[in-house]
């Protein structure tokens, strides 16, 4: 079966640069008074979707792994819903290079002082948050809330607002003529998210294929000056959580991604073109790939968890057991960290951390705000060995 697919058009528009133009060379000059060529993206709402038979069965493949991961993770008493979420968030982040460590990571997490990057993967985790939250009502409002959430605190003028400006991928900072590619005029942008939200209502499209192509069409459509990529892949997550391909924990497909991102990129560009299954495959192998990553991290913690828990000597009703969770979930945390999630006072919160102390799970480290901090290094460890094998993998792909 040949795949079938509506290609993206272009049209026309004048650009009206910002810029003196004694500042542009006259090379520059004579580009910039020529239109520039903008997509427009083709209606997908009703658009009936065929699949090679080869791409159909490998997702249909990636989809029964990504269901029993669903299942066995779910299940485990642990918090690796958490984890993994974070986990996703973070490598979702790295295809944007934004990149940071666990600790940095958690500091963030806990409001001190950390780098910027780990301040926007913070973010990210919360737009994976607000994505999963609203899976059932999967519409224009869900999708601004997921930005509002990616970018409220990085860049409050835009979080939340479809665009009203020209974006594009590639080519020079200062007009679009040289552009990889050209999203969308702004006046588009609604009425294309309109179709989107269409598209993601139906019922009679596979669940994987399905989240493969809207996210490929958001990032056609591009609506939003910065955080199109994060809030499309957070998109992806919601999808599959309202089709109930998954049901408990956040499979980190953008882990699979990140092992060739080129690949990922050129079937984007493909779906663009009017081919569907580059991207449908891509997002069957990253399933693949994201299954046995998180596997061996939560393998990991696991072992971790019982090696702890076969070391520490209490009553079954003392606060260590469940601080043990919020270690594994938050792996740098504070006193009023430990009180607020475990509902106890402040000498209760200190003796649960003292027994952790004890045996190992927890070493004392300077704040950075005139508080103590604890951290776990063995999860600290297992958060950035899971990024470091996606990397490792990526600089291996062609």
């Amino acid at each position: 079966m040949m795949p079938y697919w509506p290609a993206a058009r272009f049209e026309e528009h004048p650009w009206r640069s910002s810029l003196p133009p004694e500042l542009l060379s006259r090379s520059a000059r004579e580009q910039m008074s020529e239109p520039y060529r903008a997509a427009v993206t083709p209606e997908i709402a009703d658009v009936e979707v065929r699949l090679p038979r080869e791409t159909a069965a490998a997702a249909e493949e990636a989809s029964v792994l990504v269901r029993a991961f669903d299942v066995e993770v779910g299940h485990d008493i642990a918090p690796f819903a958490s984890i993994l979420l974070r986990s996703e968030s973070a490598s979702s982040s790295e295809i944007e290079r934004l990149t940071s460590g666990a600790k940095q990571i958690a500091l963030a997490e806990l409001g001190e002082d950390a780098k910027r990057n780990a301040t926007q993967i913070v973010g990210n985790v919360h737009a994976m948050q607000a994505a999963i939250r609203l899976s059932e009502r999967l519409d224009a409002g869900s999708v601004l809330e997921m930005h509002r959430a990616l970018m409220q605190d990085a860049e409050p003028d835009i979080a939340g607002r479809w665009r009203t400006q020209q974006v594009w991928i590639g080519g020079g900072g200062y007009s679009p003529h040289r552009a990889a590619f050209v999203p969308p005029h702004a006046d588009r942008v609604v009425p294309a998210i309109h179709d989107l939200v269409a598209f993601m209502a139906r019922e009679d499209v596979p669940a994987l294929p399905h989240a493969a192509l809207a996210h490929a069409q958001f990032e056609t459509i591009h609506p939003f000056p910065d955080g199109n990529g994060r809030t499309g892949r957070a998109l992806v997550h919601s999808l599959l959580r309202k089709r109930a391909l998954t049901r408990s924990v956040t499979v980190p497909v953008s882990v699979g991604l990140l092992v060739d991102t080129r690949a990922y990129f050129d079937a984007l560009t493909a779906y663009r073109l009017g081919d569907p299954a580059p991207i449908v495959d891509t997002m069957a192998q990253a399933s693949f790939d994201a299954v046995a990553n998180g596997g061996v991290l939560v393998e990991e913690l696991r072992e971790v968890r019982a090696g702890w828990v076969s070391s520490i000597r209490a009553r079954s009703d003392s606060s260590v057991w469940p601080l043990v969770d919020l270690v594994l979930r938050q792996p740098v945390l504070h006193t009023g960290l430990v009180q607020h999630e475990l509902g106890i006072t402040h000498t209760n919160a200190m003796k649960a951390i003292g027994r952790l102390v004890e045996v190992g799970a927890l070493a004392e480290v300077g704040g950075r705000r005139r508080s103590i901090l604890w951290q776990s290094a063995q999860v600290l460890d297992a958060l950035d060995a899971f990024a470091a094998r996606a990397g490792r993998r990526q600089l291996g792909a062609p």
